[in-house]
């Protein structure tokens, strides 16, 4: 059996050292809303009453956020002038 979301969820938070407040900031990075509260259920053991599964939804934002996160925002795209199109003949 593979790694689920929540799997990869714990992992990512233990390797970064994160805590629930800087994955509520990360997520923030890319307008996604996440409380305290769901985050303890992805980090609760699977047999626990208030697990709840990590939807790929969830795990791809805070994955962006991080991205963000790690290496800050993409620098913006310079617009080129329009350019006359190649003529050939």
């Amino acid at each position: 059996m593979g790694l689920t979301n929540n799997d990869i969820f714990k992992k990512l938070r233990v390797a970064h050292k994160l805590r629930d407040d800087d994955i509520i900031k990360i997520c923030a990075l890319v307008d996604f809303k996440v409380s305290k509260s769901e985050l303890g259920a992805f980090f609760r053991n699977e047999n626990h009453p208030k697990y709840m599964e990590c939807g790929d939804q969830i795990l791809r934002n805070f994955l962006n956020g991080l991205i963000i996160h790690l290496r800050g925002p993409m620098p913006k795209k310079k617009l080129h002038p329009k350019r006359r199109p190649l003529s050939f003949f």
